[in-house]
């Protein structure tokens, strides 16, 4: 009778135990993680920021109320993104996790405007003739058999064609030491290229910021990717990040084929 009361005690224990550590992963694990965004000087609430998972790499938006829900667990780093507004990173914590909603509150940036320089154009009113004058610029893009896109070579000159055949025969020194280097994030791309708010995000912005948080890369390198990929300057300066990501991620598709043989 005896026994038959301390098996039960210990079976009651053992069920509790297990019961505790089910809880605990599935708090710790949990799918979803809330909050709301708001202007940090005077708690108005911030439609449309765009927020961004740099750890599972999926992104949403902040409602009318500035709220926000997205899959997350603990230790994922959340982006916050929003026009006129400093970013922020963010680490899920337990706490957050356990007690759920929380404010976040963005800091409003001073407002600078650039100097705006103007090229000098003479025009004369005659459409044949200032049609000549008014400078174009061609980036041609050259394509290889085999590969999935082609090769920007900049304006065109003698000895493009031969750079772009240079780089794509010589694939020890094509972004070698770029992209061996950060493999581990590059592997996001195709991530990031399917997730619609994420692509929404990139086709709004130029400041490369959500790019190199989401890579772990500075502008600099983004700019050294692009030029040892054959992109032009002008590509370079003025595509949006969706662009500039979709051209990274193609040429490092491409790279992982010419590595692999």
């Amino acid at each position: 009778m005896l026994l038959d009361m301390y098996m039960k005690k210990i079976f009651f224990y053992i069920t509790l135990l297990i019961g505790l550590v089910t809880y605990g992963q599935e708090n710790t694990d949990s799918s979803t993680v809330s909050g709301k965004v708001l202007n940090a000087a005077t708690d108005q609430v911030l439609e449309n920021v765009h927020l961004v998972n740099l750890s599972q790499v999926i992104g949403t938006i902040t409602d009318k109320e500035g709220a926000f829900n997205i899959n997350a667990k603990v230790n994922d780093t959340l982006y916050f993104s929003y026009i006129g507004y400093k970013p922020l990173q963010i680490r899920v914590t337990n706490d957050w996790v356990k007690f759920g909603e929380v404010k976040i509150k963005m800091t409003e940036l001073g407002i600078a405007l650039e100097e705006v320089v103007v090229a000098d154009v003479q025009l004369t009113g005659y459409l044949e003739i200032d049609a000549k004058r008014i400078p174009v610029y061609n980036n041609y893009r050259y394509s290889i058999s085999g590969l999935n896109s082609g090769y920007e070579g900049g304006s065109k000159q003698p000895g493009a064609v031969n750079k772009v055949l240079g780089a794509i025969f010589n694939p020890a020194d094509f972004l070698y030491n770029i992209f061996s280097k950060r493999s581990k994030e590059l592997r996001k791309l195709r991530k990031m290229k399917k997730d619609d708010e994420i692509r929404n995000l990139l086709e709004t912005k130029f400041d490369r910021a959500t790019l190199m948080a989401l890579l772990q890369v500075e502008r600099l390198d983004i700019d050294e990717i692009l030029r040892n990929c054959n992109y032009s300057i002008d590509f370079i300066k003025f595509a949006n990040d969706l662009q500039i990501l979709d051209a990274i991620s193609e040429c490092y598709e491409e790279y992982k084929i010419l590595d692999r043989k």
